[in-house]
Parts: C-alpha cells; structure tokens; sequence
C-alpha cells in the first residue's frame, strides 16, 4: 500500500490547480494526483491517507464527478487509512460555503476511515454550511480562490503543518 494519494474532481481547474500544489508540498508524485472523472473508487484502497478534494457547487453540492464515485467509495471497507479532505468554495456563498466538504465527509463516513485535516471554521466568513462539524470546526480545509486567493498558499501550509505525519 502506498503512503498517500490525492483524488479530486474539478470544473473549472481551480481544485486540480490546489491538488497540484497539495502534492508539490506534500512530495506525492504525480502519479499518485487523481482525477476522479477517470479514477475507479477502488483505487483509494491502495493508499493509507487519502487527501480528497472537491469545489462545491450550486446549493452546497460537490464538483459533478464526484457523483458516481462517492457511490462506489461510500461501498468500501476503509478501515486503517485516513481521509483529509479541502475543497474550493465562495465566502459570498455565505449559506453553503464549502458544503462538498460536509457531503464528502458525512458520505465516507460509513466507510470506516479516520478522518483528519479538520480547520478551524472561525477564519472564514460565512453563515452555514454542512462542511462546519458539531464541534465548531470544518470537515477540512475550505479555500476561497475567488475573493481570497493570496490566503491559499497560507492555509495550505498551516493545514498541512498541523496533520499527523503520513
């Protein structure tokens, strides 16, 4: 089993740019970067830590391939690895920031991973979202490319300093 892999699914390019630069910092080859449009669910059972990545769209959903793939991630047993989950939103979305990260969470849930990567909610401007866990905190680390670009690199280095080693 390899140490880490990075699924994502994006529109736009945004959240494959963040996975590419996850993986930069991270040291994951990028063979290890993973577009879930052309990924098998499957393929998460060949990593301990799973970081996974999703913009959110429309009223609080995740990126359109991630769909079919959480139906058939949600099917795994993935006990022993660990998921880490970001994702892109909008602050001015200020009901649904970041959602996907909650869908995604809440989904894989069942799966029996550890989760890891939780972000404190309280740096963010927003109203609701299903990302933001009963401990006050997100499911993971939500960026905001749209109005606050110049603090992603910032975050990422906080986010990814404040994990357990992989």
């Amino acid at each position: 089993m390899k140490k880490a892999g990075i699924f994502y699914g994006s529109t736009t390019g945004t959240t494959a740019e963040v996975a590419k630069k996850l993986a930069s910092l991270l040291g994951i080859d990028a063979v290890d970067v993973h577009d879930v449009a052309s990924s098998s669910p499957s393929e998460l059972g060949d990593y301990e830590t799973l970081y996974l990545g999703s913009s959110t769209w429309g009223s609080g959903e995740v990126q359109d391939d991630w769909y079919d793939f959480l139906d058939g991630a949600s099917a795994l047993n993935l006990n022993g690895h660990r998921i880490a989950l970001f994702g892109c939103g909008d602050e001015t979305m200020s009901d649904t920031f970041c959602a996907a990260l909650g869908v995604m969470y809440h989904r894989l849930k069942p799966t029996g991973a550890g989760f890891i990567g939780e972000y404190p909610a309280d740096c963010y401007d927003f109203t609701d979202s299903e990302a933001r866990l009963p401990d006050g905190r997100m499911a993971g680390l939500a960026l905001d490319e749209v109005n606050h670009p110049e603090l992603t690199d910032k975050r990422l280095r906080e986010w990814i300093a404040s994990l357990p080693s992989v």
